[in-house]
């Protein structure tokens, strides 16, 4: 089973990048996306064979949000951690199956000066707690940009950068809570050593191209079913967003 997370920087902007094109090559099972940047109704997608789940910000037009396409209809679908209350970002979705759930997660970033810093630590607090409950009942599959590069080989310069927005020590150290709850980093756990494998790319400077980037997409499973990871992939030769997709293959 294939799937696919990419945060696509603006889904209308991703439109005007071949995003379609994309989306049908990469002919997923489950492509989840995150900071969609639209309201209700201001994007149609004619996706053949795919049901679509959308989770919009309440508070702010046109900010956060996500989206999950699925070619298998889920059991049930629900947005946001707790309750939909708690969601007015539009940062969560979470898609039952028979034998797994699936969530879409878009952390919020701590920002320049760090200014959601304690913001940032919370929700991800929460993501753990809830997909901890999840996995009691079945096994968890997170698709997400959590905005944390985890540790030094996940990012160019580490060094320069352990007071800034995804380095902090209160960030990593998060992270790795919500890991040691019984979760899997499915890029690590085939790639261990891999350096230089980045999923986003500062539009300044020319970044991309010297591929001085950081890896802030993920896809964590619970640990009961990592042996049945056979794919995890970062895909940095598609553009259109300042992140690149991510891919996972599970048996």
């Amino acid at each position: 089973m294939k799937f696919i997370s990419w945060n696509v920087n603006g889904i209308r902007a991703a439109l005007k990048h071949n995003f379609m094109d994309i989306f049908s090559e990469l002919d997923a099972d489950i492509f989840a996306i995150q900071d969609i940047r639209v309201d209700p109704n201001e994007v149609k997608l004619e996706l053949k064979d795919y049901y679509q789940y959308w989770d919009y910000a309440t508070d702010k037009n046109g900010y956060a949000g996500t989206a999950v396409f699925s070619k298998i209809k889920p059991i049930s679908v629900h947005n946001g951690l707790t309750s939909d209350s708690d969601n007015v970002e539009g940062r969560a979705i979470t898609l039952e199956f028979d034998d797994f759930y699936f969530v879409n997660a878009y952390e919020p970033t701590s920002g320049e000066g760090l200014k959601r810093l304690n913001d940032h630590i919370q929700w991800n607090q929460d993501l753990t707690k809830y997909i901890n409950q999840l996995k009691q009942t079945k096994p968890v599959i997170l698709g997400a940009d959590m905005n944390i590069a985890k540790s030094s080989i996940d990012l160019k310069n580490p060094s320069s950068n352990t007071h800034k927005a995804g380095y902090t020590e209160p960030e990593r150290q998060s992270f790795q809570e919500l890991l040691s709850n019984g979760f899997t980093d499915t890029f690590r756990y085939l790639h261990p050593d891999q350096g230089n494998a980045y999923t986003w790319w500062s539009f300044r400077g020319n970044a991309r191209a010297n591929n001085s980037g950081w890896r802030l997409d993920y896809f964590i499973v619970s640990e009961k079913i990592e042996s049945k990871i056979q794919k995890a992939d970062i895909l940095p030769n598609i553009k259109g967003s300042d992140h690149c997709p991510i891919e996972l293959v599970l048996n």
